[in-house]
């Protein structure tokens, strides 16, 4: 991961890095910088201080993307550091500055061959953002996956010109979208940009796959760091689990995609024949998922 954005720090040496306790677990620091921040007793801590400014710029990059700011330095944050949009590949970047009123997720720029982007899900609201994520060129939609990710849709499609889609499902939580994706089956909605409905997490989540390469699944499933494979958030499905699973089943054979990017959970990068092979065993193991009560302690990061 790079970007253009971010300076170098002077020296590690005086710098004291700490969680502060408004943190609230969502994991977004720890996959920045997995190796320097982990989960201990239901919260993120820093294991170990960085060891040379490449890993204190990983430390910059939790710093930034923190929906609650948790993540803190004893030296004053200097935003010249600040590494967003960060490059995950030649076509995606990670928008970082993650939103409490989008609970916290992760939100993606896809630049087209046109040289215009996608915005899928947002990050915060601010001015200074949109300047800064325009720079990679001009938006022409915001694709939102599911309502609890809609916050700020609409102030980003005005900011930019562009379209703002959402599933009828979860209509509710944007009623002043421009595009409005209806019943299951899926819609080009783009050349090369293919939305799924996937009704499950939420009745209106969807997936997008972009480019027969990316897979922007919102949280309808998400790579996990401790069982090194896709897995679904059995315990936060607020609609049905078990429609999640005859969702997946339904689509799982249409979709095609080296780059698993959720909403929350880890991101993954594998050969497509082995993302196909892991969903169709998600699919198989969703298919014996049952409703259990909401319980964000028991999600497998």
């Amino acid at each position: 991961m790079s970007s253009a954005n971010a300076a170098r720090p002077e020296s590690t040496e005086d710098s004291n890095w700490y969680v502060d306790d408004r943190c609230t677990n969502c994991d977004v620091a720890r996959q920045l910088a997995p190796d320097l921040i982990g989960e201990v007793e239901g919260r993120s801590e820093i294991l170990r201080q960085p060891r040379g400014a490449a890993e204190e710029l990983q430390l910059y990059a939790a710093l930034f993307a923190c929906p609650t700011r948790s993540i803190r330095s004893s030296r004053r944050s200097d935003v010249a550091l600040d590494p967003f949009p960060l490059r995950l590949d030649d076509a995606v970047h990670l928008c970082g500055h993650n939103s409490q009123q989008n609970a916290g997720a992760n939100s993606y720029l896809v630049r087209r061959p046109s040289g215009t982007q996608l915005m899928v899900d947002t990050p915060r609201w601010s001015e200074s953002l949109a300047a800064r994520y325009e720079k990679l060129g001009s938006v022409t939609d915001v694709l939102l996956t599911h309502r609890d990710h809609a916050a700020h849709g609409r102030r980003y499609a005005d900011r930019f010109g562009a379209r703002l889609w959402i599933h009828e499902g979860d209509l509710d939580a944007a009623p002043d979208a421009d595009c409005v994706l209806r019943g299951t089956e899926p819609v080009e909605i783009a050349q090369g940009v293919v939305a799924h409905p996937l009704p499950g997490h939420t009745e209106g989540s969807v997936l997008y796959l972009v480019d027969q390469r990316y897979c922007f699944s919102g949280d309808s499933f998400y790579w996990s760091r401790s069982t090194d494979d896709i897995e679904v958030a059995e315990s936060v499905t607020w609609y049905s689990v078990e429609e999640l699973a005859v969702s997946l089943a339904r689509t799982v054979g249409r979709l095609d995609f080296e780059w698993l990017l959720p909403g929350h959970g880890d991101r993954k990068h594998l050969p497509a024949e082995q993302m196909a092979r892991r969903m169709r065993q998600l699919t198989e193991r969703a298919g014996g998922m049952r409703p259990q009560p909401i319980d964000f302690t028991a999600l497998r990061w």
